[in-house]
């Protein structure tokens, strides 16, 4: 085990804009972050967040090509 391993745990936070982060899980959330539900080592949040974010558009663009798209 390295001196350097990082044993900080943390959360997935997630915006407005349905976009997702990790953020250290003892800290309180930058404004606009919520938390996601997901808590643990960067390396696991890193992965819940490959998982759930499959459309790295943010939200407000995705609506508005579903608009242009059904006009």
């Amino acid at each position: 085990m390295s001196e350097t391993e990082d044993t900080t745990l943390y959360k997935v936070v997630v915006n407005h804009e349905e976009q997702y982060s990790i953020w250290p899980a003892d800290r309180e959330n930058a404004l606009g972050w919520k938390d996601a539900g997901k808590q643990g080592t960067q390396a696991e949040c890193l992965e819940y967040i490959q998982q759930v974010w499959t459309d790295m558009r943010p939200l407000s663009l995705r609506r508005k090509m579903e608009q242009n798209h059904g006009s």
